[in-house]
């Protein structure tokens, strides 16, 4: 049996996934004011938690999840396709660097800063996009 090579892209998503695990426990950690009652209910009723913090982790999380599928997508055709490294692995590096300095900068209220670190993400998909159609 022969091992297959690991792409970069594939090694970064997997840290990808090790991130999104991180924000969605620091999101529902954060939420735990809410009460057990709430949390464990199919929660029909719209509550926020009233801390600041946690609303905002619930936000960047909400954020990660709208570029998530595309980075997902892309990891695994560059992959396939077999035109993984080069411009696609930096731009998965780039994409998963901006995510966690983005959750870091979000939690803690950085404006503007962290709207262009969401855009060296957006910049990091954008690579792995040329990547994979040139």
């Amino acid at each position: 049996m022969t091992a297959l090579a690991t792409s970069t892209e594939i090694t970064v998503l997997g840290w990808s996934v090790l991130l999104l695990l991180v924000q969605v426990i620091l999101q529902a950690g954060s939420a735990a004011e809410l009460g057990p009652a709430y949390l464990f209910s199919p929660r029909d009723e719209q509550r926020e938690p009233a801390n600041l913090a946690a609303r905002r982790l619930k936000r960047a999380l909400d954020n990660l999840l709208e570029t998530y599928p595309a980075f997902v997508a892309l990891a695994l055709a560059l992959t396939i396709s077999g035109k993984a490294g080069g411009l696609g692995a930096t731009g998965a590096w780039l994409y998963l660097g901006a995510r966690v300095v983005y959750v870091v900068f979000y939690a803690a209220g950085i404006p503007v800063v962290r709207t262009l670190v969401w855009l060296v993400s957006v910049v990091g998909l954008a690579l792995m996009l040329w990547r994979l159609m040139m």
